[in-house]
């Protein structure tokens, strides 16, 4: 296992391939280049940068994800007040930021009340599912906890979701879409829909900043939003290493993959990265889950045996992966084994805090129905549950989820 950037975590999930040492070798790098004529992997190290080493493969999985799209919009890397919803240093800098506005705000030094409210006013970027679960969840921060340590600049604080399509939630169902709408206006968030975020002027002292909000509906009108924290969560974008691979690359960067998932003689690319030549599968989750259990079965199965020279024959019939969890695996043979890789379509789902939710059932095969409301939010945490990797974690986390809902979210600053 290489890195082609440095996301690993401190959790218990994040060090699994590190407890896998005796059926695997780890390595903590950047992947910079494939060499598909030497079958070799050109690595650089973590610590020390100035330093390369190449790894042999005899087959290649290219799993490396997606970077956030900034679609080049001026200031926004640079700023010091926008924030993304990638990796785990975002999230803490993202609650810092968050602790930190609020106590600008309540700063003795700060006597504008517009400013005050600029301060703590929060905006999110981009209408999928990710983009509208934190706005949820910030606006259950806002109500439940920090009203209470903050009354009076809780007052002033305020949530907009700024979207440049037509709706929230792009895939769902219309009625999850109106149902996760209606929720978010209820709870005070403003939606803010055919907008587009044009440029954002960061201030240098880290105060309040601005966006520029530019109309998407023809009418090519322009807003002036103030904030104190923006999160960015609006796109995906290729990462470098994909970008220098050298491998055949679609019209988004994505890799281009064909029915058996292979990219090149010896390399297959799965997940958000890759993408069906004929049919691309949208960058989710339950794509790469399924990608990834349909080509362990085929390395498994077909393509261990293959000498170095060998030419690769097409895989021996697999039955997808089409249950969420290992408990659901037998049900699995309801489908007929076929060499190519199938998707099967699981459903979406979209927390709303606590106690709420949706779920678009009605691409099931077969067909089905939406979840809304507690329902949903129940079937949300048991699929995050059954993705956990680990006995300790399926323990911890609903104790920290009754911890939360009984004591509140803890505020502290570190």
């Amino acid at each position: 296992f290489v890195e082609t950037e440095s996301r690993r975590g401190r959790g218990r999930d994040a060090d699994s391939s590190r407890r896998r040492a005796s059926r695997c070798r780890y390595y903590q790098a950047k992947a910079r280049e494939i060499d598909v004529e030497k079958r070799t992997v050109r690595c650089q190290g973590m610590f020390r940068r100035e330093c390369f080493f190449d790894v042999p493969y005899d087959f290649l999985v290219v799993a490396a994800g997606c970077k956030t799209n900034t679609f080049g919009t001026p200031g926004v890397v640079e700023s010091n007040s926008v924030h993304f919803l990638k990796h785990l240093y975002h999230a803490r800098r993202i609650r810092a930021r968050i602790l930190e506005c609020f106590e600008r705000a309540a700063s003795p030094l700060v006597t504008d009340e517009k400013e005050r409210a600029a301060l703590v006013r929060f905006v999110a970027v981009g209408g999928g599912a990710t983009s509208c679960e934190f706005a949820t969840e910030l606006a259950d921060l806002l109500e439940r906890d920090l009203r209470k340590w903050y009354p009076d600049i809780a007052k002033l604080a305020s949530l907009v979701l700024v979207e440049a399509g037509p709706n929230i939630l792009g895939g769902f169902d219309d009625a999850c879409i109106s149902y996760y709408t209606k929720h978010l206006k209820k709870h005070g968030v403003e939606v803010r829909t055919c907008e587009a975020v044009a440029e954002v002027a960061s201030n240098p002292d880290g105060g309040v900043s601005t966006a520029t909000l530019a109309r998407r509906d023809g009418s090519d009108s322009t807003e002036t939003l103030e904030f104190g924290c923006l999160v960015w969560s609006a796109g995906l974008a290729p990462v470098k290493f994909v970008d220098k691979s050298n491998l055949e690359t679609g019209p988004h960067g994505r890799v281009l993959i064909d029915e058996y998932l292979r990219a090149a003689d010896r390399v297959f690319a799965l997940g958000d990265c890759a993408a069906d030549k004929n049919a691309p599968l949208p960058p989710t989750a339950s794509s790469a889950e399924q990608q990834g259990a349909y080509l362990a079965k085929c390395l498994n199965q077909s393509y261990a045996t293959c000498g170095p020279e060998d030419a690769l024959s097409v895989p021996e019939p697999v039955t997808p992966t089409a249950m969420p969890n290992d408990l659901l695996a037998p049900f699995d043979a309801f489908w007929d084994a076929k060499s190519e890789f199938r998707y099967v379509e699981r459903g979406k789902m979209a927390s709303m805090g606590m106690w709420g939710g949706v779920a678009d059932l009605t691409q099931l095969p077969g067909g089905g129905g939406t979840l809304q409301g507690v329902t949903a939010f129940a079937a949300w945490r048991g699929a995050y549950l059954s993705k956990q990797v680990s006995v300790a974690n399926m323990i911890l986390i609903p104790m920290f989820w009754f911890k939360s809902w009984l004591f509140g979210r803890d505020i502290s600053r570190f």
